[in-house]
């Protein structure tokens, strides 16, 4: 309750910052191929990535030649925008950027002024759709599709602004999207179900070395520095491993050799590009995919055509 006059604040200055983009008054830069935003309305996260990476590979299996914006969150770089390569170091470019480049075959911009990013892929890359990583409020940068995330736990909270709720947009906004996807739990209305499916094991220090996680011994160590690392630790949980402690960090955390002991540790794949140049051996993260229904495919793919059909017959 005594966070409402700044819950008041902030739905004020948001709304008149939508309000200045929608008439013109702050501008607002035109792609001219599709750009699909994925993005969610509440802080934390939501599942973004494992859906990007999802839409950059399903996409190219359809003959598009996509490329993913991301703003590089958490990178030191002073020179945008700048292409992501296997290579590139998280301290530069972000832990996420680094993790979708590694599942995806496919050009990867990261750059603060998405715009100016989405234009490089364009130009560059020759890239004739582009996905957008977050964004979903970065009004700048026009979309075409809109692609909502929502925490099938957490859902939107208590539905309210920040910093009295979760929310960086009202409950609205889901209804003006074009797809709600739901990672995990029970759908409702027109959301599509989004599940991660787990794979083996992977060593940090030799990622030549995978392991099931059935063959883990004895209680482990849990560490996650997600948006939701209670996720992580359930996910572990649900598949029957024996966990001795579980270690909660910041979202984008920047891990350091002191923060998890030198025994058996299990993180997440985002938080694991962090801690590769100080890994011990015992140190493994879970890989996960997503995977979305046929008719989530569909209708995208149908609306997709559509748009890239109308901005092939603008260009002429």
């Amino acid at each position: 309750m005594l966070l409402l006059p700044l819950t008041a604040i902030f739905w004020g200055l948001s709304a008149f910052r939508r309000w200045l983009f929608s008439n013109g008054f702050k501008a607002s830069t035109r792609i001219p191929v599709p750009v699909i935003v994925v993005g969610n309305i509440s802080v934390g996260g939501n599942g973004k990535t494992p859906l990007v990476v999802y839409l950059a590979n399903r996409l190219k299996q359809e003959g598009y030649h996509p490329g993913v914006l991301s703003r590089g969150y958490g990178g030191k770089r002073k020179n945008y925008p700048f292409s992501v390569e296997v290579n590139s170091s998280a301290d530069s470019v972000g832990d996420e950027p680094i993790l979708m480049k590694q599942h995806i075959n496919c050009p990867l911009v990261v750059d603060p002024v998405r715009a100016r990013g989405a234009k490089a892929l364009v130009s560059k890359h020759n890239c004739n759709v582009i996905i957008c990583d977050d964004g979903l409020q970065h009004y700048a940068l026009q979309r075409d599709i809109e692609i909502a995330v929502v925490d099938g736990q957490r859902r939107t909270g208590n539905n309210m602004l920040m910093p009295a709720g979760p929310l960086r947009e009202g409950v609205w906004r889901l209804d003006t999207v074009d797809f709600v996807v739901l990672n995990s739990g029970t759908v409702k209305n027109n959301e599509y179900s989004m599940s991660l499916e787990s794979g083996r094991l992977v060593n940090i220090k030799q990622k030549n070395l995978s392991r099931s996680i059935a063959d883990l011994k004895g209680p482990i160590v849990a560490a996650a520095g997600i948006g939701n690392p209670q996720r992580f630790f359930d996910f572990l949980a649900l598949k029957q491993v024996s966990m001795k402690q579980c270690l909660a960090f910041d979202d984008h955390y920047r891990f350091e050799e002191k923060d998890l002991p030198k025994e058996c540790v299990v993180m997440t794949e985002k938080d694991a590009v962090k801690c590769v140049d100080f890994a011990h051996e015992d140190w493994w993260y879970l890989p996960v995919r997503a995977k979305l229904p046929q008719q989530f495919d569909s209708e995208l793919l149908v609306k997709l055509k559509a748009v890239a059909t109308a901005k092939n017959g603008e260009k002429k």
